[in-house]
């Protein structure tokens, strides 16, 4: 049963059994689902249930860019769009784009572009829509994994998948993939991003307290579940390709079925 706590946080984050509220250990990521080719008129995208979390991503592109002067002669540009629902949150969110969706917009594709051969479509953009339509805490780790998915999805060149997390205290002990309940009532949250080609941090923020052990604890459990969530995310793509496969072959023994009558 979902966590559902409005408005009012309780004073211990794990239960007399040593699990998280929601029945988690500490280094446990809550139920995922990955799925791309969902939206039939985008070129790519991608849906992603992450916990409470439900978040479509649709890429177009490459397209022209308007307005004109944003264009590059020498390169394509990304462009990301997070936006959450009016109803995705407790309170009513208003229909305009606050601030902070447009900074985590601006996060998501700075975390992108490193792996985008851009340089391949000069004077073009790639525009990627995030929607999210359930948030319960690390919208921006899940967006930038399922906007990465919509991207493969729509075929654009790229070196790699990227993958992010959140990481965080609550209670004096570090936890994985915090829920919307721990990050508001935390200690510290540190979302993460990685880049697989070359295994880099493409994002890293960090609001609360913590020493440098911490950190590095931080860091190596970060890691362990960015390999779980990469794999995630290398099957949801290889289970879209295995179905049209098998479609493919179906059709074919039919043809043949039909041709032999």
């Amino acid at each position: 049963m979902p966590l559902i706590i409005k408005d009012e946080y309780p004073e211990k984050l794990f239960r007399e059994d040593g699990k998280r509220l929601d029945g988690r250990d500490t280094d446990e990521l809550r139920p995922i689902k990955m799925e791309v080719g969902i939206i039939k008129n985008a070129d790519g995208s991608a849906y992603l249930e992450w916990g409470n979390n439900k978040i479509f991503a649709a890429v177009y592109g490459p397209r022209e860019v308007h307005p004109h002067h944003l264009a590059k002669p020498d390169r394509g540009i990304l462009r990301v769009f997070y936006r959450m629902a009016t109803y995705s949150v407790f309170d009513r969110k208003r229909p305009a784009p606050g601030r902070r969706e447009k900074e985590i917009s601006m996060i998501v594709a700075d975390c992108l572009e490193p792996v985008l051969f851009l340089e391949l479509y000069p004077g073009t953009s790639f525009e990627v829509f995030i929607e999210i339509i359930d948030a319960d805490g690390g919208t921006r780790c899940a967006s930038t994994t399922v906007a990465a998915l919509a991207l493969a999805d729509a075929g654009v060149p790229m070196k790699s998948l990227v993958s992010a997390i959140a990481v965080g205290k609550i209670d004096g002990k570090i936890v994985v993939d915090l829920s919307g309940v721990e990050d508001k009532a935390g200690e510290a949250d540190l979302p993460c991003a990685i880049t697989w080609y070359n295994e880099e941090i493409s994002l890293l923020q960090f609001d609360g307290n913590m020493d440098l052990d911490e950190m590095n604890e931080f860091m190596d459990l970060a890691t362990k579940s960015l390999k779980e969530i990469h794999q995630m995310q290398l099957d949801a793509l290889k289970s879209k390709y295995i179905t049209l496969k098998e479609e493919e072959t179906k059709e074919k023994e039919e043809e043949v079925k039909e041709g032999e009558k």
